[in-house]
């Protein structure tokens, strides 16, 4: 079985985790937990922020408006099931003793959301689109 087939098994049985290793410090798994809500929250915030694109910025074209709402609320749900995926690999490098895994998706994230502000910004400055 692959091992991204393993870590999508983990997401719906966690319990699984613990045949993975040894028992790290609680402290690194509650410090893992606390990583996981908060890119929850970051993703709650993202898809809020859509929603209230789309809500609240009438004037704007119906495209402009659709593409910047789907952008911030499809960024929500990418960085939503990141979280996921991000809490499993680094609960299984710790129990492993491997070092843990790195990611580009942060930088990924920061990319659409500036790009997202910046054609906020745009639209804002220089007419309602």
């Amino acid at each position: 079985m692959s091992d991204w087939v393993r870590s999508l098994r983990l997401w719906f049985a966690p319990g699984r985790i613990r045949d993975e290793g040894e028992t790290p410090d609680y402290r690194f798994s509650l410090a893992n937990e606390r990583t996981f809500l908060a890119w929850i929250r970051t993703a709650l915030a993202l898809i809020a922020g859509g929603f209230a694109v789309d809500q609240f910025l009438p004037d704007l074209r119906w495209g402009v408006r659709v593409g910047l709402s789907l952008a911030l609320i499809g960024a929500g749900v990418l960085c939503a099931f990141r979280a996921v995926n991000h809490w499993v690999r680094c609960e299984r490098a710790m129990r492993r003793g491997e070092d843990l895994p790195v990611s580009r998706f942060p930088s990924v994230l920061a990319l659409v959301v500036a790009a997202v502000s910046v054609t906020m910004v745009v639209v804002v400055a220089w007419g309602r689109g």
